[in-house]
């Protein structure tokens, strides 16, 4: 390489940096400032929290309700940005989304197995009766993606995997169904799951999310030059000397908790995985570190702008989030694909 395009490839690269930063600074703003308005934002509409001095009832309903609600908001976007971003990267995919590998048909058949047999209905209101949903699910999850590991034998061959969660997503996914049409009660409740929420997340939720996301992305960060490598090909990865095997086995236990997490306290929220690395794909250029953070706050971003989105369409009515971000989300993509083709 002649001095020339070494002096070019640096201020390329400088160039990217200076842009991963700004869109850092950019998203964390974006983040203060959705979450100043996740408090003032209401069944009633508009409140500002300049009033909560003159309100107690006020600042009882920011506290307890909103507060948790938006910063968990917050923390669910993160977790399924972060899974996203893994999950693409792992498979070289760029369609490839959280729930790829049977954790969103393993969380609804924990819960619709909870609510047919394990759960009186009387109990399903309470705090207790959340948690226990909620354990379910995230047991759910961990177990369907469990299932695609042994049905593909491992995480060595990519293409075996994916086969495998598919598989088990559609199975799963039938033996949801069935519970449903056998059980009426569970059939409502799992269609508020299915949707996707927000309005039940409080500060024990937040608390466990935040602290898998503490968990999941330095592991997934450590492995960014693994998945660096895997975008250059399985052969290439192996010429760098990289345990395929081992390394896909942690990045696949990171999308299993990330994503277990997530959906076991929000439900089905659409797209947000799938679309937030594809967001911030532009700046972070070919690194995945940088990529993995990006698609992590971006997540966030979205999932609180789409919460609050949803307490505003249909006020003083509330729509599922899940049912928000799958209509901007499939807009989005279908913009994407329409621009890629002219």
């Amino acid at each position: 390489m002649s001095g020339q395009d070494g002096r070019r490839a640096m201020t390329m690269r400088s160039s990217s940096a200076l842009s991963a930063r700004i869109t850092i600074v950019a998203l964390c703003l974006a983040l203060l400032l959705l979450g100043g308005v996740g408090l003032s934002v209401g069944s009633a509409g508009w409140q500002s929290p300049w009033a909560v001095p003159t309100s107690a009832g006020l600042g009882q309903i920011m506290w307890e309700i909103r507060a948790p609600r938006t910063l968990g908001a917050m923390l669910v976007g993160a977790l399924l940005g972060l899974g996203g971003a893994v999950a693409q990267g792992l498979f070289r995919n760029p369609l490839a989304e959280p729930y790829l590998l049977g954790s969103s048909s393993g969380a609804a058949l924990g819960m619709a197995l909870m609510l047919s047999f394990g759960m009186p209905d009387a109990l399903v209101a309470t705090t207790g009766g959340r948690m226990s949903l909620t354990g379910a699910a995230f047991i759910g999850a961990v177990g369907g993606v469990s299932l695609s590991l042994m049905l593909a034998r491992g995480a060595a061959h990519t293409m075996r995997l994916l086969l495998g969660g598919v598989v088990v997503g559609v199975v799963l996914g039938a033996l949801t169904q069935l519970l449903m049409v056998w059980s009426a009660s569970a059939w409502r409740i799992m269609q508020a799951f299915m949707l996707g929420h927000t309005a039940l997340l409080g500060w024990q939720a937040c608390g466990l999310m935040a602290a898998v996301l503490c968990l999941t992305l330095p592991v997934a960060m450590a492995l960014a030059r693994v998945l660096d490598a895997l975008s250059l090909g399985e052969d290439a990865a192996r010429t760098l000397g990289i345990p395929l095997g081992l390394t896909r086995a942690v990045l696949v236990a990171v999308l299993a908790l990330s994503t277990g997490a997530a959906v076991a306290q929000a439900g089905l929220v659409a797209f947000v995985g799938l679309v937030a690395p594809h967001l911030v794909r532009a700046r972070a250029g070919a690194r995945h570190g940088i990529l993995l953070f990006l698609s992590t706050l971006m997540g966030a971003v979205l999932l609180v702008a789409a919460d609050i989105l949803s307490r505003l369409v249909l006020a003083p009515q509330e729509l599922p989030v899940g049912v928000l971000t799958a209509v901007l989300g499939g807009t989005y993509l279908l913009w994407l694909l329409h621009r890629r083709r002219t």
